[in-house]
């Protein structure tokens, strides 16, 4: 009997950890303001509503980290299987520079900002960006769906794409 009761806790306990993801962007995160690859300020917000209506898959990345250079292939995959989605990447680079000839370099496809106070800013506390990259996924409704992944192949990942 304490076996199950046992087990029953850790079950409502997992199941209420993974709810507990947000499904919206905060207000402050929303009006954070980012830089477009052409230098002018943008708001979170106006990055989503450019997209309204489609399934977002957002990657946090930098280009000086070996993880998310490795997961590009599998970035690229994801708009071959999935090309009426937007990509919206949001750079931690050190710079400016960096970032853009990351861009270049390794070809990367898609909407690009830069977080020019990298995990100093609001976007960042509330996505609370412990490793990069990091995958989201928002539908067509807006909803955040899938808020932490790092892995461009991970199954909820591609689920929430699909639906």
């Amino acid at each position: 009997m304490k076996k199950i009761i046992y087990s029953l806790a850790l079950f409502v306990t997992v199941l209420s950890c993974d709810s507990q993801a947000p499904t919206q962007f905060s207000e402050a995160a929303l009006n954070d303001t980012l830089l477009s690859v052409e230098g002018s300020s943008i708001p979170f917000k106006n990055i989503l509503n450019k997209h309204k209506g489609k399934t977002i898959i957002i990657d946090i990345w930098a280009s000086w980290c070996s993880d998310c250079i490795k997961g590009m292939p599998k970035v690229k995959a994801l708009q071959e299987q999935f090309p009426d989605a937007a990509y919206v990447f949001l750079s931690l680079d050190r710079g400016e520079d960096a970032w853009k000839r990351g861009i270049k370099k390794y070809n990367v496809i898609g909407d690009h900002y830069y977080l020019p106070n990298a995990k100093d800013c609001d976007l960042a506390n509330f996505v609370n960006i412990s490793w990069i990259p990091r995958y989201m996924v928002v539908n067509k409704a807006g909803e955040i769906v899938v808020f932490n992944v790092i892995e461009a192949n991970d199954d909820k990942l591609i689920k929430a794409i699909k639906n």
